[in-house]
């Protein structure tokens, strides 16, 4: 779960409507203050892109040249600076892994390969996070993708390791082909999980069971201060 970086200029418009940004935002005499350059960028942003406000902190300059276009635009915060257009973070989820069978096949263990690819199941009972309760997060073991806190993993006296929900955008949710189960994949490889089980009666916030191979996972004691 991160933050990407975007950075749009120029923006595709009408000449009407660009003309009508031009005077918006007006800044040809002199250099605007912070405050007033955020408050034009983000009318100008909602017209033209439909877009959340834009908070902009920190020291800005800028000014339009006599064609009407941005001659200079820059922003500085925390020694990193931006030139141009305008910035905006945009939530996203892991990033895609993708590789070919015969890829996860070099890479896997023949136990990991025939639960992750082949969504095969471990012995109940037998997984090595079944009984485990430290303090972490629970990682992909064929991708590294954080998937669970150890905050939200729950004793079912199922045989299996069990949490009550997945870290944000994480986890993919499909239904089995008989339709009886759903099936739950890492969101950045698919990595087959185990399944997810609803209204058990569980004491949890979501009354959810994700019910999780322990091969599928890998162990992360040093996030345990995780911000995630």
């Amino acid at each position: 779960m991160g933050f990407n970086v975007l950075k749009t200029s120029p923006v595709s418009c009408s000449s009407r409507t660009f003309s009508s940004v031009l005077s918006n935002l007006n800044f040809i005499h002199s250099p605007p203050t912070t405050t007033l350059l955020t408050n034009r960028l983000n009318s100008s942003a909602s017209s033209l892109l439909k877009l959340k406000p834009l908070t902009v902190t920190g020291t800005g300059t800028g000014c339009i040249s006599s064609s009407g276009f941005f001659r200079s635009l820059r922003f500085e915060q925390n020694k990193r600076s931006f030139r141009g257009g305008v910035v905006l973070a945009m939530a996203s989820g892991p990033a895609s892994v993708n590789k070919s069978e015969e890829e996860w096949r070099a890479i896997l263990s023949p136990e990991q390969f025939r639960i992750l690819r082949q969504k095969a199941t471990e012995y109940p009972g037998t997984g090595e996070y079944d009984k485990h309760f430290e303090e972490g997060i629970y990682n992909c073991s064929a991708c590294g993708t954080p998937l669970y806190k150890s905050t939200t993993k729950f004793n079912s006296g199922c045989g299996w390791p069990a949490f009550y929900e997945g870290l944000p955008g994480a986890i993919n949710r499909s239904p089995d082909p008989d339709g009886l189960r759903i099936e739950i994949t890492c969101a950045a490889c698919g990595g087959h999980l185990g399944h997810v089980f609803k209204g058990e009666g569980f004491p949890t916030p979501t009354d959810e069971r994700h019910c999780v191979n322990s091969i599928s996972l890998k162990f992360d004691q040093a996030n345990s201060g995780s911000s995630m």
